[in-house]
């Protein structure tokens, strides 16, 4: 797992915490989150709460030969999965350095201190034991996996009922639940584990952390033990050097949390054993209508239903009253549709602003045009005043002659501007010639 990045204001706002007595979820230094234990429809299925860190855990089990240095045991399997759907940091499909750690622990808290009974799992010595797989999944990551993953293990394994056998000879007969009612496992004690975690060095200590408080830990601190305040394993990480008087402060702790939750996990597991037999409920689908294992709970708030009409009338008669509205749909012209809640629309009224400025451009059009023909009518006269008063002398020299350049061609643009620029320039050549002519004569 690749621990998430803690800035140093992070860090110091938590150890700041840490030192005044404070925790962020509002908990004592010694104070553990709440258990909460649901059940499946089948046996040895359970999904465990502590805080918001989920483990679903799963017992199945099935017929192999034993080990040879073990021919009268049975075997009991432990595997902890950990997936990105429990916390971003998590990787699939390697072995990481914490998923070992976590799963080694597991198996020295359940196999190695002897919680169930593996002789009583041999059916034909040297040939046929129970193999028992205990699979668990982290659900949701919030800090403290080994102590959920324990108590979800165990819980799990106290739930869980292996097919009765008989053996007559050879024949070895596996009878169904149907024919015969299951048997539970041999379990002599339920060993729990309960972690501490060291602030500077060993200074200060929490128990439970949660999973901001785990980044900036020195060192952590895992006893497991049951009921009859027998130590199971002792496991500590982090390189810190604890003194004698912080281990036994630690394992009195322990102590009175084992206590506390195997009285709770006996009680969850009496009160399904109640709904079973009754016949009742039972299982994550009544577990989901109750809320016990969603991951948002919202507390039902209380509605004052009295006096709803009151209320309501003297809020009609503060409004402000409602905006016309037609009760026929207002249809213009024929084959039309009318859009909106008995509005009229404002079709027509964008089409007369159209109309309006269309008239207009043919107005400015028409004006234009009568410009033009007006110039026209006063070049013409001009020339015939000219014709018959002044005479024209004809010449071959060069320098008399008159050039009138003609306008480059430019992109067109609109009928009145062309007509414009043509009148003008054909009526200052023609002034220019005939200022020419004049000072020739």
């Amino acid at each position: 797992m690749k621990p998430s990045p803690v800035s140093n204001c992070e860090r110091r706002f938590l150890l700041r915490a840490i030192e005044e007595g404070k925790r962020l979820d509002g908990r004592q230094c010694y104070d553990y989150r709440n258990v909460s234990i649901s059940f499946g429809t089948e046996y040895g299925c359970c999904i465990v709460e502590l805080g918001k860190t989920r483990v679903l855990a799963q017992v199945s089990c099935e017929l192999v030969p034993p080990k040879p240095s073990r021919p009268t045991e049975g075997i009991l399997f432990v595997n902890l999965e950990l997936s990105p759907m429990a916390a971003p940091g998590l990787e699939p499909g390697r072995q990481s350095d914490l998923l070992v750690k976590l799963n080694r622990q597991i198996e020295r808290c359940l196999r190695n201190s002897r919680c169930i009974d593996t002789e009583s799992l041999c059916i034909v010595a040297g040939e046929k034991v129970w193999q028992i797989r205990l699979d668990m999944h982290l659900l949701n990551h919030d800090g403290n996996i080994i102590d959920a993953a324990s108590i979800a293990g165990i819980v799990a394994l106290c739930h869980f009922r292996r097919p009765d056998v008989s053996v007559q000879g050879e024949e070895v007969t596996v009878y169904t639940p149907e024919e015969r009612d299951p048997v539970p496992l041999s379990i002599h004690h339920m060993p729990i584990c309960v972690s501490f975690a060291f602030f500077q060095q060993g200074t200060y200590l929490l128990v439970d952390p949660s999973e901001r408080e785990e980044r900036v830990m020195d060192g952590l601190l895992v006893i497991a033990m049951n009921k009859h305040q027998e130590i199971c394993t002792i496991d500590s990480s982090g390189g810190i050097l604890l003194l004698k008087n912080q281990v036994l402060r630690c394992s009195k702790i322990t102590a009175v949390k084992v206590a506390e939750i195997t009285e709770l996990i006996q009680k969850a597991l009496e009160n399904d054993q109640k709904v079973r037999k009754e016949g009742g409920k039972f299982g994550f689908a009544e577990s989901i209508p109750n809320q016990k294992i969603t991951a948002f709970k919202m507390e039902s708030a209380a509605v004052d239903t009295n006096n709803v009409e009151e209320q309501a009338e003297e809020i009609i008669t503060k409004a402000d009253p409602p905006l016309e509205a037609f009760a026929n749909p207002v249809l213009h012209t024929p084959g039309t549709a009318q859009i909106g809640e008995g509005i009229e629309n404002s079709w027509g009224d964008f089409e007369e602003s159209e109309r309006e400025e269309a008239a207009e451009e043919e107005g400015e059009g028409d004006a234009t045009a009568f410009e033009c023909q007006k110039m026209e009518i006063e070049d013409t006269s001009m020339m015939e005043e000219t014709k018959t008063d002044e005479p024209i002398l004809l010449s071959d020299s060069e320098e008399e002659e008159v050039v009138i350049l003609q306008p480059q061609e430019l992109p067109k643009k609109t009928r009145a501007q062309t007509n414009l620029k043509q009148e003008s320039t054909s009526k200052k050549a023609f002034i220019k010639r005939r200022k020419k002519k004049r000072a020739a004569h």
